[in-house]
């Protein structure tokens, strides 16, 4: 199946039918029958020179940063099209603090577009950064979950809800440094009992920081007998 194609398809399908597509962050009229005009999707940055190791914006894009070589991570390549930085920053935080799900459909349809230059071999299975439960409850929706859906669907891969699991609650990681998180979910993840997994899954999330939720749960993976993790983000934190 050609993934461009696909992806195409999927965004046609993506219509809002009669309703007038109207942009989430500046109130104009939206473009290609998308919630983002074209001043404000040119106002978003990509992210094509990164460590494709672990998707960290580079000067020069490399196949591992000097983080990666010091500190190799659980997973083996990152795909994370834009940098989180403004006016993206906002519509995740719209859509993960706010309960906008309409963002959080932009956010699929902006990471769709940019799939075909990954450069990447689709995976077996998608899996989405679990919530603890408390978490869930509170807010209502995983928003790893919503933005795998769409995902899963338009390029043809497994998702599983439930490939992982998170085992404690951890206090927010906003604000802690790179090692700080690391320690805070040290063991935080777990695959569930009797879950059977393919060979390569990617591990889907909304943004990546420092990539430490991201390694803990390859860890679990790796653990459980997947041979290949990779990371998939709509962002990537310009550092880590």
């Amino acid at each position: 199946m050609n993934t461009r194609s696909t992806v195409d398809g999927w965004l046609r399908r993506l219509s809002f039918g009669l309703l007038p597509a109207t942009c989430l962050l500046c109130g104009a009229a939206g473009a290609a029958r998308r919630d983002l005009c074209d001043p404000c999707r040119a106002d978003l940055q990509p992210n094509p020179r990164c460590c494709r190791r672990c998707g960290l914006p580079l000067a020069i894009a490399s196949a591992e940063c000097g983080r990666c070589l010091k500190r190799p991570p659980a997973y083996t390549a990152t795909w994370a099209p834009f940098v989180y930085l403004p006016p993206l920053a906002g519509l995740l935080t719209r859509f993960k603090f706010s309960g906008d799900l309409a963002a959080g459909r932009v956010l699929a349809e902006l990471a769709l577009a940019q799939w075909p230059a990954s450069g990447l071999s689709l995976p077996q299975a998608l899996i989405p950064v679990p919530l603890h439960v408390d978490r869930l409850r509170e807010r209502g929706y995983n928003q790893a979950l919503e933005l795998a859906r769409p995902l899963a669907l338009a390029l043809g891969v497994s998702l599983v809800p439930q490939g992982l699991q998170r085992l404690h609650a951890t206090p927010a990681q906003s604000g802690l440094s790179a090692l700080a998180r690391r320690r805070n979910l040290r063991k935080a993840f777990a695959v569930p009992a009797g879950t059977a997994l393919p060979a390569h899954v990617a591990l889907l999330d909304d943004v990546m920081t420092t990539g430490a939720t991201a390694h803990e749960c390859a860890l679990a993976l790796r653990r459980a007998g997947v041979q290949r993790v990779d990371v998939w983000a709509v962002a990537r934190a310009p550092k880590a």
